[in-house]
């Protein structure tokens, strides 16, 4: 996470929190268009577009008052995180816990390979673990191990 970023999200998600949402990240980038912050929030049943439009409303004065880009101009973004984002925090493990999952690692192991589908057993926070069952057996891996984690979505 960049300097921004950090700064960013110490300072907002006091305020997200207190409008009934969670914090999942914040992104500070350079693209071609300019600079761009984006905060990514979420709860329980979806987020809408009043949500973003009431959590940008709500961080707009407190970040103009932080200055976190020292007065140069960027664009502030509101969103969802979306449907194939990576999971991301302890909320993210534990809403998935027995659905299945997509799982690309670093490097592959002997008996999973690099990239597999899983079902989401269980997420150790406090140890950097997650239980994954594939095809009737169980298998513990480190989280630092795990490139990405999302929700298998099928079509």
């Amino acid at each position: 996470m960049s300097a921004i970023a950090d700064q960013v999200t110490e300072l907002v998600r006091p305020i997200v929190e207190g409008l009934g949402m969670e914090l999942v990240e914040v992104t500070f980038r350079k693209t071609k268009q300019g600079d761009e912050l984006t905060v990514f929030i979420d709860k329980d049943g979806g987020v809408s577009l009043n949500d973003c439009e009431a959590v940008h409303n709500a961080i707009d004065a407190p970040l103009d008052e932080l200055d976190p880009t020292q007065g140069k101009p960027y664009t502030l973004n509101v969103s969802s995180p979306g449907l194939d984002r990576p999971f991301k925090t302890d909320r993210d493990f534990a809403k998935h816990i027995g659905m299945d999952v997509e799982v690309k690692l670093f490097a592959p192991k002997k008996e999973l390979g690099k990239s597999f589908v899983a079902t989401l057993r269980s997420h150790e926070s406090e140890k950097g673990t997650v239980t994954l069952e594939v095809k009737g057996q169980v298998f513990e891996i480190d989280k630092k191990d795990i490139a990405i984690i999302r929700e298998h979505i099928e079509f």
